[in-house]
């Protein structure tokens, strides 16, 4: 058996690829939009991909199916519950599929959606034992998927909770507590509260160690998994609903189009955002006017697709030959609308200077000094709830980066403000988004919470 796992920082996204050296047959499951590096170890492999599996139609994520099936010639797999607007072969709860001497179990497992299923994966066709099980979103390390998801098209949390406590303790913890545990998610992903950053376990080490396995008792368990969710991004809902679709596909070697500073604020004045990804710091030492800054260091998707609409253009602006990856990168959220990238930023900037702006970003110290010298400061506090816990700086208000753009209104634009996150990426983020809404002085704290508690402590 080949068994790769793939693994995407920026969206803490696992894909596996599986094959069976015997017969030269292989599936991948759950896999990226740009399928380039899944064909490309196919091909070294000596593999056919014969299958694209689909745990069930993610939210956090545009899926690579459609991709796939038409550069390998694959066929699509769902769970039978599950009704795409496209071709695909459905499998029933308990099917058996063979690779040769690797065999695949489909197990179904609802509750994070309702057609969630999970993968159980036997080295050899006798194997009494599994090697392992690919769990999806319904299991993670540390944690469970969030049964909330789909509450705001047509399914409540607490019935997909209950089926996900059935799911688990029926279908997943009755496999050996030697199977091993591989999700399609870790640490960093909105679509659970407590994921660990182990890229695999065990079934009886997470019978042991995942608060969601221990809780006593059904209500115990609902109540658990269903408490302190973090907000999730904008384009989850677009993104779950895009994955059901026969939609375009991704052409990921497509160089966005080069834009003169003429052709970028055309498109901008038509109604186009300018996404700058250059990292905070240099962002601050001078941007355009109106420039959103979401860097490529970061997470650059997961946060593009908080503060900007699935049906707005995008023009990019980026260091020398990272166009590309932009444009990728973007399109891994399904944001296909990046109607090209501004060509010579620098030269733009020196050439515009008028259009120039620098971006105020106060250390630990300077904030604290600008709090007691200005009587009407706005604070406010951009990181998730579940953060929030921990303290916050007196005075903020709560306002999560991903609900800035439809919460703005509950902020004063004539007020001096000062955003600030955990580290100092996200507060760039919102603080470049309040200016983008006429918002005249906005500073973001530099460090962020962690470096205002720290300074907080010596003094």
């Amino acid at each position: 058996m080949k068994f790769i796992q793939y693994y995407l920082d920026c969206l803490s996204h696992a894909s596996y690829l599986i094959g069976d050296e015997s017969t030269g047959r292989a599936v991948v499951v759950d896999p990226q939009r740009d399928v380039s590096e899944y064909l490309a170890d196919a091909e070294k492999l000596g593999l056919h991909i014969e299958l694209v599996i689909e745990t069930h139609f993610h939210a956090d994520f545009l899926s690579g199916h459609l991709e796939l099936a038409e550069a390998a010639g694959a066929t699509i797999v769902y769970s039978s519950v599950a009704s795409p607007e496209f071709d695909f072969m459905g499998v029933e709860d308990g099917q058996r599929y063979s690779l040769g001497e690797v065999t695949l179990e489909f197990r179904h497992t609802p509750g994070h959606t309702p057609e969630s299923m999970s993968i159980v994966v036997y080295e050899h066709a006798d194997d009494t034992e599994p090697y392992g099980v690919l769990t999806g979103d319904t299991l993670f390390i540390g944690d469970v998927g969030r049964p909330d998801l789909l509450a705001s098209i047509g399914f409540t949390r607490d019935e997909l909770a209950d089926k996900l406590y059935h799911s688990l303790h029926e279908k997943l913890m009755t496999l050996p507590d030697s199977t091993r545990v591989f999700p399609a998610h870790g640490a960093g992903s909105a679509c659970g509260k407590n994921l660990s950053t182990e890229r695999s376990s065990t079934m009886g080490d997470q019978k042991l160690s995942n608060y969601a396995l221990r809780a006593p008792d059904k209500k115990s368990f609902i109540e658990l998994v269903t408490e302190g969710q973090p907000p999730a991004p904008g384009y989850f809902v677009y993104n779950a609903i895009l994955n059901r679709k026969d939609r375009a596909l991704l052409d990921e070697d497509a160089m966005p189009s080069a834009l003169d500073y003429r052709q970028m604020t055309e498109a901008v004045n038509a109604g186009a955002m300018l996404v700058d990804g250059r990292g905070p710091e240099e962002f601050a030492l001078g941007h355009l006017r109106n420039a959103i800054n979401i860097g490529l260091d970061g997470r650059y998707a997961e946060f593009a697709g908080s503060v900007i609409k699935p049906d707005v253009d995008i023009v990019l602006i980026t260091d020398t030959g990272q166009e590309l990856e932009g444009k990728n990168r973007l399109a891994r959220i399904g944001f296909d609308r990046v109607v090209g990238y501004l060509d010579a930023p620098e030269r733009a900037m020196f050439e515009h200077r008028d259009q120039v702006q620098v971006a105020s970003r106060l250390t630990a110290q300077a904030f604290t000094e600008r709090a007691g010298e200005v009587h009407d400061l706005q604070i406010v506090d951009v990181r998730n709830p579940g953060e929030t816990e921990a303290g916050m700086v007196p005075g903020a208000v709560n306002i999560p980066v991903g609900q800035l753009p439809d919460r703005i209104a509950e902020l004063d634009p004539n007020r001096p403000t000062v955003v600030y996150c955990a580290g100092g990426y996200r507060s760039s983020v919102a603080a470049s988004l309040l200016r983008q809404r006429g918002f005249s002085d906005v500073s973001d704290i530099l460090g962020g919470y962690n470096a205002w508690a720290d300074s907080a402590q010596i003094a």
